[in-house]
């Protein structure tokens, strides 16, 4: 005898599990620059309505109750995780002083290079290596804005480590009263074509159309970082109430384990 809520309740309870991941991924990075918080999207999935109308069968039994008033399977419904999706609302800009810090206010991604291929980035809390470049907090060297024909590598935003650098908000950067460059911030026409990878970064999903596009005039603070657009309050919230989502449907999945356990040992006897 099959019980069809039970795999209902299994799914729910899967479903909760997911988004509390989610939500405590989301609380793990809420001092992280740049970090832009994600969110679980459901469905119900109705088995009946993902069959073709020549696949369905009629009940091939006795006159009963059940044969006049069967759903054909429309009374199974499950939760369906749809994805993960990013939302990329703005952060709060938090000031400073260290003027290799660079907060991007409004549109646009810092291009980055790496041992994978060009990554985008709304981190902006840099550092000068070694060699002179300019790179992220994990030493991955940031671009500046693409010129026809030259390749990333030549791209490379290399400082003066003795001098002084200004920023200004269209992304130009100035060492003894000359420019070594602009910073490339890229303008993404799809977000939902980003994934992330760690360390801040996002690369594009392979089946998703994304077109990326030099911004001609970004906003941005030198001295300044955006925050993650985490909120504490409200991500709590949705722990809580996941949480208890997730022990009702544990309830529910031993309310069927002993309604199991009776048909198969108490109601034979």
């Amino acid at each position: 005898m099959s019980i069809k809520g039970l795999y209902t309740a299994l799914s729910g309870a899967m479903a909760q599990n997911l988004k509390l991941e989610t939500t405590s991924n989301n609380l793990a990075n809420v001092n992280t620059p740049g970090f832009k918080k994600d969110q679980q999207v459901f469905r119900e999935y109705l088995t009946a309505y993902e069959k073709s109308p020549q696949v369905i069968q009629v009940p091939k039994v006795e006159a009963s109750i059940e044969s006049f008033y069967d759903m054909q399977g429309g009374d199974k419904s499950y939760v369906d995780p749809i994805g993960t999706f990013t939302d990329f609302t703005q952060g709060s800009l938090k000031q400073t002083g260290n003027s290799l810090d660079v907060a991007i206010e409004g549109e646009g991604f810092f291009e980055v290079i790496t041992p994978k291929g060009l990554r985008l980035t709304r981190s902006g809390s840099f550092s000068v290596d070694g060699l002179g470049q300019l790179v992220t907090k994990d030493g991955y060297p940031i671009l500046k804005k693409a010129e026809p024909g030259v390749p990333p590598e030549e791209r490379i935003l290399k400082l003066n480590r003795t001098l002084p650098l200004a920023i200004s908000n269209n992304g130009e950067l100035v060492q003894d009263n000359e420019s070594i460059g602009k910073l490339s911030v890229i303008e993404v026409s799809n977000k939902n074509g980003l994934q992330k990878e760690g360390q801040s970064l996002y690369s594009f999903r392979p089946n998703q159309v994304t077109q990326i596009n030099p911004m001609a005039n970004p906003n941005l603070h030198q001295g300044a970082i955006e925050t993650s657009n985490v909120n504490v309050v409200q991500e709590m919230t949705d722990m809580i109430a996941a949480t208890r989502l997730f022990e009702t449907t544990q309830k529910a999945l031993q309310a069927y384990d002993g309604i199991a356990d009776k048909i198969v040992n108490t109601v034979p006897k």
